[in-house]
């Protein structure tokens, strides 16, 4: 089982990296790797380069706008269940023009942060945090707070 964060463009020094290395740190059984993909001229083309590169078994989470904004209790269950039926977890990120359609059409989920607009280097370090707090939810730590 493989936990992957997909994403397009670079992550640069600075404290959303320092944020994402946190939270890889303290990862236990949803040890999360990246793998980054270069930015291309339309969404449509990092879209392609997207389903080239995530394996065709993999439950693909893609985050996007027009996802469901879901509390994390539910999020930490649905990564659970895919876990324990011993999935592969693609998490996608798409570039600064959002996802294409056929990507959007791959994902299993599509998952947002809310209503708002949130920057590329953010939203991996939202997303970081969330798997954190699902692997502490699903273990019964006291992170999570209700």
């Amino acid at each position: 089982m493989a936990v992957t964060v997909y994403a397009i463009g670079r992550l640069k020094r600075g404290p959303e990296t320092e944020l994402v290395e946190r939270y890889t740190k303290r990862l236990k059984r949803l040890k999360t790797t990246v793998r980054e993909l270069p930015e291309r001229t339309s969404k449509e083309q990092e879209g392609d380069a997207l389903l080239a590169t995530i394996p065709a078994t993999s439950f693909v989470l893609a985050l996007d706008e027009r996802g469901d904004d879901i509390p994390s209790v539910k999020f930490a269950r649905l990564l659970g269940d895919q876990l324990d039926q011993g999935r592969d977890l693609a998490f996608v990120i798409g570039g600064a023009d959002g996802l294409s359609n056929a990507l959007r059409e791959r994902a299993n989920t599509l998952l947002r942060f809310g209503s708002m607009t949130w920057p590329h280097q953010i939203v991996r370090g939202l997303l970081f945090e969330q798997i954190y707090r699902a692997e502490t939810i699903l273990l019964g730590h006291p992170y999570h707070r209700v």
